[in-house]
């Protein structure tokens, strides 16, 4: 039924722009431009994997509340099956995260709200096998998915389905127990350079790819400018990024996910799938926000036919 099933994150992302990078308490502070947008790592991956073309489906959990509808609205605009979200009984709304740009920079603050409330148990796991692949996203703003989601994931490996995982940034920064217990229960992890460094606690990349390498058959690092590292057991490969001047760097990892995941499906080499990773990437820049220049069809469309690159016929 579906490319790729997702549990991840749904919330609104709030941006500021144009703040100075020190805001001084107790005064007004003016911004220079606003904009509400599609967040949450999970819902931008499934929002410009739709985009791409694929089938998604996305189970997370929701507030009665009008962030959470205008979530929902945008990524069924967006073509993804939304029909196992799962809305909350607690009186808990929707999580928002605020997001301060300062150039290459930028302030993070999330109200994780009911993105923390969902576990395994809220999950209709064969709705999920109904997939090509599964993607996690989010891992330490979930909270009460951690419990479970290993064998949630070797079970699904069990019945033929690829699992990936965005853990995103660890809040406490402590990368404990529950994140490393993952580690063995999927194919691909997705981390940014600081991300892979941190987890292992390593100060030199390198040193992290040894490591994630003993742990995880194929991991892909998002460098940014400089691209992306492929690296697995037996090669490393460097992936240069698409040259283009960006406009907002919010939400291009995710982005990159959905790229790559849209030509792992399809059978394509790993370095296929980083390329257009990074294409995606390179293609969110373009607008303010995670999922804006996959919104606009006409741009996103003239944008991919000039770089895509032809499917590759190569496969693993």
């Amino acid at each position: 039924m579906f490319d790729v099933t997702i549990a991840g994150d749904i919330n609104l992302d709030l941006i500021l722009y144009g703040l100075q990078e020190e805001i001084p308490v107790e005064r007004e502070s003016l911004a220079s431009d606003f904009r509400l947008t599609l967040g949450g790592s999970g819902s931008i991956t499934a929002h410009n994997l739709a985009s791409l073309g694929c089938k998604v489906g996305l189970v997370g959990k929701i507030g009665a509340d009008e962030l959470g509808q205008i979530s929902l609205a945008r990524l069924r605009d967006a073509g993804v099956d939304t029909s196992h979200c799962i809305h909350s009984s607690t009186g808990a709304v929707t999580g928002v995260t605020i997001l301060l740009p300062h150039g290459r920079t930028r302030r993070i603050l999330t109200y994780p709200g009911t993105i923390a409330e969902m576990s395994v148990q809220d999950i209709d796991v064969e709705y999920l096998a109904r997939s090509r692949h599964f993607h996690i996203s989010s891992f330490f703003l979930q909270k009460n998915l951690q419990k479970g989601l290993p064998e949630l994931c070797h079970n699904l490996r069990a019945r033929g389905l690829t699992v990936s995982m965005d853990s995103n940034d660890d809040p406490e920064d402590r990368w404990g127990e529950a994140f490393l217990s993952m580690l063995p229960a999927i194919d691909i992890l997705l981390p940014n350079e600081d991300e892979a460094k941190r987890m292992t606690g390593k100060s030199n990349l390198n040193e992290a790819l040894a490591d994630l390498s003993k742990r995880v058959p194929v991991i892909v690092v998002k460098c940014g400018s400089r691209g992306a590292i492929l690296q697995t057991a037996e090669r490393c490969v460097e992936v240069p990024s698409l040259a283009v001047t960006p406009i907002d760097t919010i939400g291009a990892g995710d982005s990159f996910n959905a790229g790559f995941l849209s030509r792992f499906v399809k059978g394509d080499s790993l370095e296929s799938c980083i390329a257009l990773g990074n294409i995606a990437a390179a293609l969110s820049t373009q607008r303010p926000g995670g999922t804006e220049s996959f919104r606009d069809t006409a741009f996103a469309q003239s944008f991919l036919s000039q770089h895509l690159p032809k499917p590759d016929p190569q496969r693993p």
